[in-house]
C-alpha cells in the first residue's frame, strides 16, 4: 500500500475502503488475540487509519467485533444459501452444500479461530453476539438443511438421521481441520493449508458425508 494510499485510507473520504480495511485488520486481530486482547490502536495501525477513523465508523470494540462476526457469517451465507435454490436431488444438494461450505472456511482459514473464541466466552457470559449470530445466519440455514434431507430420507436416499444430530457432526468435521492446523501440522509433518492437504481432506469429506447418510454408493461424478 502506498503513502498516498494510506493518507486516503485515514480520511472520511473513502468509506467503503476504509471500513473493509478495519475490518480486516480487526479480524486478523480478534483472531489472534480475542475480544479481550485485542487492540483497537493495533487495528487502526494495520488498517492504516487513525484511531478517531476507526471510531467514526464503529463506536467501540465491541461494536466492531459485531461487524466482525456479521461480516464473516454473512459472507458464509451468500456463498451456500444458492444451493438451497437449486433443483437438484436432495443427495446432491448435501454434497454441494458440504462443498461450497468447505470452500468458504478453506478460502478463510482464520474464521474458525474467531468463531470458537467466541463460543467459550457464551459458556461463561450467557447471552452473547453469538446467540444473536445463531438466529440470524445459523437457524435459515439449519431449517433448509433440514428439509433436505428429510426429502432425502422421504425418497429413499438417505438414512433415517436426526438433522439435530447430523448437522453439527457434518459441521464440525470440516471446522475442526482448521482450527486444529497447528496440531495437525505437528502430527503429520505435513501442511494442512496447502492446496494438495486442502483438496485431500475436501474429497474426504464428501466421501465421509456420503458414507454416514446416503443408503446407495454415490458415483465418483455425483460429487461436487
Amino acid at each position: 500500500m502506498s503513502a498516498s494510499t494510506e493518507s486516503r485510507l485515514g480520511t472520511r473520504a473513502r468509506p467503503e475502503e476504509s471500513r473493509a480495511a478495519i475490518l480486516k485488520a480487526a479480524f486478523t486481530e480478534f483472531a489472534a488475540n480475542g475480544i479481550a486482547g485485542a487492540r483497537t490502536d493495533a487495528i487502526a495501525k494495520a488498517a492504516h487509519v487513525n484511531k478517531a477513523l476507526l471510531y467514526y465508523y464503529f463506536k467501540d470494540k465491541d461494536a466492531l467485533y459485531q461487524a466482525v462476526l456479521d461480516h464473516v457469517f454473512s459472507g458464509m451465507r451468500e456463498h451456500v444459501a444458492p444451493v438451497f435454490d437449486s433443483d437438484r436431488s436432495p443427495r446432491q444438494k448435501v454434497l454441494d452444500y458440504v462443498g461450497a461450505y468447505f470452500d468458504y472456511v478453506a478460502a478463510h482459514p482464520q474464521y474458525p479461530r474467531v468463531v470458537q473464541a467466541e463460543w467459550m466466552r457464551l459458556g461463561s457470559k450467557g447471552a452473547t453476539h453469538m446467540q444473536r449470530i445463531a438466529k440470524e445466519y445459523f437457524a435459515p440455514i439449519f431449517q433448509k438443511l433440514a428439509q433436505v434431507m428429510r426429502a432425502g430420507v422421504e425418497a429413499g436416499e438417505f438414512r433415517d438421521v436426526d438433522p439435530g444430530q447430523f448437522v453439527p457432526s457434518m459441521v464440525a468435521i470440516i471446522v475442526f481441520y482448521f482450527s486444529a492446523v497447528p496440531v495437525i501440522r505437528t502430527l503429520t509433518q505435513v501442511d494442512p493449508l496447502a492446496p494438495e492437504s486442502v483438496a485431500k481432506r475436501r474429497a474426504f469429506v464428501l466421501d465421509f458425508i456420503s458414507a454416514a447418510l446416503f443408503k446407495r454408493p454415490v458415483a465418483t461424478g455425483d460429487r461436487a
